[in-house]
């Protein structure tokens, strides 16, 4: 082949690659950053809580006449734990937390308390940006009652009840359905409704849910 015709037969070739180019659709290379975010969502979740209701463990007589129940669902308590983000599914969330449940009296010479170490698991998912519905177990374990000398003591089994939550942003109404048993397996009602505040935090950025 003359070196003319050789010229010409590259020319040819390399015209069509450039038009079978322009016409073939383009084919995007994943982005390592996109991909890195459809892994799951680890944050740090923190929370605290005001509970109601329940049946009443004991009640305190004061010197002015006036009395104060202690009921097994009460309580105020504080929580940490852990919101997971689950794979490619945006609206769908596990939270875990440990935390301390307390009441007590406003008896002065008195440290007449009810404790509790709630551990919750819930799946969570948002109906919208602002609205959240949860639901899933509670347990509650190293339940005491002190009566610190003035009503006698209790302790409680561990106790597994079911806990639902429905929150606007960082705040939400909680409820939870338990059943208290003493060392007598007396059973006690310890249902409560609660007000809730929480917020999952991700370095520097913070994420009420």
């Amino acid at each position: 082949m003359k070196l003319k015709h050789y010229t010409a037969f590259l020319f040819l070739i390399t015209c069509t690659n450039q038009l079978i180019a322009q016409d073939s659709p383009q084919q995007s290379i994943p982005n390592i950053t996109e991909i890195t975010n459809k892994e799951p969502k680890l944050r740090f979740l923190l929370g605290a809580a005001i509970e109601f209701g329940g049946d009443e463990i004991a009640k305190v007589f004061f010197t002015n006449g006036e009395d104060q129940s202690v009921n097994a669902g009460q309580g105020g308590s504080v929580f940490v734990g852990g919101q997971l983000q689950l794979t490619q599914i945006e609206l769908l969330f596990l939270r875990s937390s440990i935390g301390i449940k307390y009441v007590t009296t406003q008896a002065n010479n008195a440290n007449i308390r009810l404790t509790r170490f709630p551990f919750n698991n819930t799946l969570n998912v948002h109906i919208n940006k602002n609205l959240r519905l949860g639901a899933g177990a509670s347990i509650q374990t190293g339940i005491k009652f002190n009566g610190d000398g003035f009503v006698p003591n209790i302790n409680f089994g561990t106790a597994v009840g079911p806990v639902f939550e429905f929150a606007y942003k960082g705040i939400g109404l909680s409820y939870t359905m338990m059943t208290y048993k003493d060392e007598n397996n007396f059973s006690y009602n310890a249902n409560g409704l609660g007000l809730t505040i929480s917020g999952a935090l991700s370095g520097k950025k913070k994420n009420k849910s």
